[in-house]
């Protein structure tokens, strides 16, 4: 997927988050554009690895650096949360010259954003570290992904992982119907 293609996925999940009253920190939006490819296979070419908060994408960060320069977004300070990314002028004329090729991709981007949306960092961090899990253990049961969760990530216990790899098992389950 070319680079504005992508600038437009992202700058069409930070709209629909927005019109949901969401924070859209860089947190959300790694988050969103990780489900968006590992959830609902919409593949806009980033490469996650785990990170201290769940999957991270340095190409991503970067992405959005570059979007900030190209005046698509703008860091805006939001204490006591930190900053968000809004969008500027010049996302709505992006959006509008791809707006045939985001249509295709309108169901999955509602999808995440609406699981996702009203969610805070660290529930953000269990969920899209179980999905992490989950694809890399695609044959392994519950419990086992649990305890290798928790290996990874010792703060969220074997309890927690259950919970949300039971989660990410029904939003898998979900998006199949996309």
């Amino acid at each position: 997927m070319d680079k504005f293609k992508r600038s437009a996925i992202i700058l069409s999940l930070i709209e629909k988050l927005e019109a949901r009253e969401s924070f859209c920190g860089e947190t959300h939006i790694q988050k969103g554009v990780y489900f968006l490819q590992e959830l609902v296979s919409v593949d806009s070419g980033f490469g996650f690895i785990l990170y201290k908060h769940g999957p991270f994408s340095f190409d991503l960060s970067d992405e959005l650096r570059a979007m900030r320069a190209n005046k698509f977004l703008s860091l805006v300070p939001t204490p006591p949360y930190g900053a968000c990314l809004m969008q500027e002028d010049m996302s709505n004329n992006l959006r509008n010259d791809y707006s045939e090729f985001l249509s295709g991709y309108d169901r999955q981007i509602e999808f995440v954003v609406e699981e996702i949306g009203n969610k805070g960092v660290v529930y953000l961090e269990k969920l899209s570290t179980a999905l992490y899990v989950t694809k890399e253990r695609q044959d392994d049961n519950v419990e086992s992904r649990g305890t290798y969760m928790h290996t990874l990530k010792p703060h969220i216990t074997v309890l927690e992982a259950h919970k949300f790899l039971k989660i990410v098992d029904d939003l898998l389950i979900a998006s199949n119907n996309i």
